[in-house]
């Protein structure tokens, strides 16, 4: 065996010790601000304006029936190839409701707040969707469920 062979390549230790520092340091800034809540928006939700308790409910064909959950009413029906948000946004809703445990029966709360907002949540898992980051089309297309309320906000 000769010297050249029995040489092995030595990385150096400074490269390997500034990417460990780097990537703790970013753990340490993004666990700190998790936990302050820096960089957080906080909007607040104080005076529905108007809300409505819905139940979706699959029906032949692939439609989907909107009903107010108190009263039984017909509100909607979504046929396939129109209002893809509405049925975007509540199949996400119901399998996030699935997979924490949820009745399929508990109906979700559509409100139109006072600060213009329109959010549907999901009581039984506690979470509430904003609408208007998906656009003003998107959001109409859940407004038209409220009863007697602008379609502006």
């Amino acid at each position: 065996m000769t010297d050249a062979t029995a040489r092995s390549f030595v990385f150096p230790p400074a490269p390997l010790i500034y990417a460990a520092a780097l990537v703790l340091s970013a753990l340490a800034v993004a666990s700190g601000a998790r936990v302050s809540g820096v960089g957080t928006t906080h909007l607040d939700y104080t005076n529905p304006l108007v809300s409505r308790d819905l139940l979706f409910d699959d029906a032949s064909g692939g439609s989907i029936l909107i009903k107010d959950a108190h009263s039984g009413e017909l509100i909607d029906t979504i046929v396939p190839g129109n209002d893809g948000f509405v049925r975007a946004v509540m199949r996400v809703i119901a399998r996030e409701r699935l997979i924490a445990g949820g009745a399929k029966t508990t109906p979700f709360t559509l409100t139109r707040w006072d600060n213009g907002r329109l959010t549907i949540s999901d009581p039984a898992n506690g979470k509430k969707t904003e609408l208007v980051g998906f656009g003003a089309s998107n959001e109409q297309a859940f407004a038209k469920l409220l009863p007697n309320v602008s379609r502006e906000p």
